[in-house]
């Protein structure tokens, strides 16, 4: 055999040894993004099939307002006149059904309404039920309204239902209030996410 087709046979299988590599290099990247996808399928079905559902649901039962308008009388405490002074404010009256669908007591601590208005979310504290029942007293004309309030603070046990009246307040005009782009609850339950309820029913005016 002479040098040159020593050298020809050499390349030849310098080529053939090189595609040969690169098949089995090629079959190796095929099968680890195979073996990639097949993991990241087989997490995606573990953490969705793991996944708990909330512990607490609910629904907006009824959702009522009440626009209140105050002036002061004009006169100080020793009778001397002074300006006079309008409060303009609306009263939510919300009626809320809770329902734990848990196996542990779930703890309520706090109520939010909040309202969408042009200039940003405005959101207000639902009152503590000591200052629900005050309100009654301090306003008879809303007394044929009163109903059984629901607390801020409740522990609602596994399986169980409560519901109940609370209210907030916002310090603003009915014309403003009236303008709102949005409604809804925010529900936080201690060591828990937070629950958002959406009323479907429709505010009315007492």
């Amino acid at each position: 055999m002479s040098l040159l087709s020593q050298e020809s046979q050499e390349t030849v299988d310098d080529v053939a040894l090189g595609e040969s590599f690169t098949k089995g290099s090629s079959h190796v990247i095929i099968a680890s993004i195979v073996a990639a996808v097949l993991v990241t399928i087989a997490v995606a079905i573990y953490v969705i099939s793991g996944e708990k559902p909330p512990a607490s649901t609910g629904d907006i039962v009824e959702v009522w307002a009440h626009p209140m308008h105050s002036e002061s009388s004009g006169f100080d405490a020793n009778g001397a006149m002074i300006p006079k002074e309008t409060t303009d404010s609306v009263l939510v009256f919300t009626h809320v059904r809770l329902h734990n669908q848990g196996k542990q007591p779930i703890y309520l601590h706090e109520i939010l309404t909040n309202i969408l208005l042009d200039d940003g979310l405005h959101s207000s504290y639902a009152t503590r039920t000591g200052d629900y029942e005050r309100l009654f007293k301090a306003y008879p004309v809303l007394a044929p309204f009163q109903a059984t309030p629901l607390s801020p603070e409740t522990t609602i046990n596994p399986g169980q239902t409560v519901e109940g009246t609370f209210v907030s307040s916002f310090r603003m005009p009915k014309e403003q209030w009236e303008a709102r782009k949005s409604l809804d609850y925010t529900f936080g339950f201690q060591y828990l996410p937070n629950l958002k309820l959406t009323p479907k029913v429709s505010v009315t005016e007492h």
